[in-house]
């Protein structure tokens, strides 16, 4: 029996990882690359520019938790960001909790 395809994922189905190489975060699931944000580097922070859903998963939440989990690591390793991007700028408006990680003029003057 296969899963529906247009089934949601439950969180722990999609995994998260930074892939430094080509500066981006991936959501994987079921060993696809389902989205990806990418980023730049600047010291003590990351800029994040765009992040893509892959169509065929849209609407699965995978966007969200690509997004919440790179917060989360970007906020253990004591970066702050500069959301460029819609979606990371809207994520992080809908949720206060990670306000703190955006960087300031002072920090982007480093």
């Amino acid at each position: 029996m296969t899963a529906d395809p247009n089934s949601t994922p439950t969180a722990d189905a999609i995994n998260v990882a930074d892939n430094p190489e080509i500066n981006r975060y991936e959501a994987y699931l079921d060993g696809q690359v389902a989205g990806f944000s990418e980023y730049m580097t600047k010291p003590g922070r990351l800029i994040f520019t765009h992040t893509i859903v892959e169509p065929e998963f849209e609407g699965r939440g995978i966007g969200s938790k690509l997004v919440r989990e790179e917060l989360d690591d970007v906020r253990k390793r004591g970066l702050k960001v500069t959301p460029l991007c819609p979606f990371v700028r809207a994520y992080i408006r809908r949720h206060q909790e990670y306000q703190d990680l955006v960087a300031t003029p002072d920090d982007r003057s480093r």
